[in-house]
């Protein structure tokens, strides 16, 4: 057969560095602070809820297709007990839609919202996926880079970069906050900005929030919450990240009854139905007191300081993320330039991996010096990285 086997815009893409990592991490029996997952299970009444539901028989045939009523209403719930006070609340009924992860609730979103040749505004760096779902709809990406501000050392949007980058043929800004791979929230003024311009050239705004919970200083500010942006908003978060149960596989969208019923036409021809069990479990998960959110917080924001001080003690520059669990660095200061090239050395020099920032932007030059690290590990494992990096400042 002459034509190719992969559709030419997926082609670009290729395995994701991701698996690369990590199987590099498994060959070498190297610390992964590469891939974004614990590496502890979350809270044990969460679990038992799961088996509760299989044991019960509840879940295991087809749910349906919006999801479960029962998370359905927890996702709403917890919207209200979380951003009531900022005027959002929705309707289970016709605003909540469950997905089989945010990564489904994107492509999704996505399908349904984009005509081929629409323009999207996204900011870079992202995840490697927003490019291959963009691609998959037929839209064009349009990035706006976040830059380290030289004062602060957090990344920050350019406001002025993100109003000339829309043009006539923009559809769709797709936003991450609290931003991964950056670890920056974006602040009340970087999103009233966002949303003058949505409501002044009539863009609709996907927002991936899936980090909602994990923010150290200051506050996470949905852009629902912003004047004319209800409307137009789809917002995605997930269980995985808030719960530590990224193998479940549980997210959702909350937005406009228009908008959820748009979204849900493509996503039932994606997965259809996705997760039975464990969408029990997480709309009981979700009305977990407040000490479970606060302490989850405060425990990343310990193993934050741990992994920063390791790597600036290692020779890194490092920017203190606000949000996520990921620390981006600056590997210049090692005398290094290439991103890739470094992290595909360092399990052999240090016994740990570590992911290029350059695989999430367009402009690689851009990315080309920095590198993440994941820091949502056992502090034990965090200290040992730590140890094993102090032998690249000594060269």
């Amino acid at each position: 057969m002459d034509r190719p086997l992969l559709n030419r815009r997926l082609a670009e893409f290729g395995t994701t560095i991701f698996a690369e990592m990590s199987a590099l991490a498994v060959r070498t029996g190297s610390l992964n602070l590469g891939q974004g997952f614990p590496d502890a299970d979350g809270p044990e009444e969460v679990r038992e809820a799961a088996v509760r539901a299989l044991r019960d028989g509840r879940g295991n045939q087809y749910p349906p297709g919006p999801g479960i009523p029962e998370l359905r209403a927890a996702v709403a719930a917890h919207q209200e007990r979380f951003y009531g006070h900022l005027g959002l609340s929705y309707d289970p009924d016709t605003e909540v839609l469950v997905t089989a992860g945010a990564t489904e609730a994107i492509a999704a979103s996505l399908l349904a919202l984009l005509e081929p040749g629409d323009e999207v505004i996204a900011l870079e760096p992202y995840y490697d996926s927003y490019a291959a779902c963009i691609a998959m709809a037929g839209g064009q990406r349009v990035p706006v880079t976040l830059r380290p501000h030289p004062e602060s050392g957090s990344y920050r949007l350019d406001l002025d970069e993100l109003r000339d980058a829309i043009t006539d043929k923009t559809r769709l800004i797709l936003l991450n906050t609290p931003h991964n791979p950056t670890g920056t929230v974006l602040t009340h003024e970087e999103l009233s900005a966002v949303a003058r311009l949505a409501v002044e050239r009539d863009l609709l705004v996907v927002t991936d929030e899936v980090y909602e919970h994990l923010v150290f200083e200051g506050e996470h500010l949905p852009l629902a919450s912003f004047p004319g942006m209800r409307e137009r908003t789809v917002t995605i978060s997930s269980a995985g990240k808030t719960f530590s149960f990224t193998g479940w596989k549980v997210g959702w969208i909350t937005a406009p009854a228009e908008l959820v019923a748009a979204v849900r036409s493509a996503k039932q021809f994606l997965t259809y139905v996705s997760a039975g069990p464990f969408q029990y479990a997480v709309a009981e998960a979700l009305a977990l007191p407040d000490s479970y959110f606060t302490g989850l917080r405060d425990d990343l924001r310990t193993k934050r300081d741990v992994l920063a001080a390791g790597l600036t003690d290692a020779g890194f520059q490092v920017f203190r993320p606000t949000g996520t669990y990921f620390i981006t660095t600056d590997i210049r200061p090692l005398g290094e330039t290439d991103g890739f090239a470094f992290c595909r050395a360092l399990p052999e020099r240090a016994g740990v991996v570590a992911i290029p920032n350059a695989v999430f932007y367009d402009h690689k030059d851009e990315g080309a010096p920095f590198v993440r690290f994941a820091f949502c590990k056992s502090i034990e494992v965090l200290q040992e990285a730590a140890g094993r990096l102090k032998a690249l400042a000594s060269g």
